[in-house]
């Protein structure tokens, strides 16, 4: 059952970036304790180094990797 509620609400994360609806997950970590059934949120903060979003990534913002997204097709 675990398996299904995560992939769900990956799939859910997905849609909401691919049709810019919502709110995602940017900057923040979605926690699920199964046994208790209980959601939590963190703040998340990005990395400098880190190689996707950190300082010298081209990726700034969602509209950035939308508009990578947009010419690759």
């Amino acid at each position: 059952m675990l398996p299904g509620i995560v992939g769900s609400l990956q799939a859910n994360e997905a849609l909401k970036m691919i049709a810019g609806y919502g709110r995602p997950l940017l900057g923040r970590l979605l926690t699920f304790d199964a046994q208790s059934t209980r959601f939590a949120e963190v703040n998340v903060r990005r990395d400098p180094q880190c190689p996707t979003c950190g300082e010298s990534s081209e990726l700034r913002s969602r509209d950035d990797a939308e508009g990578r997204r947009s010419s690759a097709a």
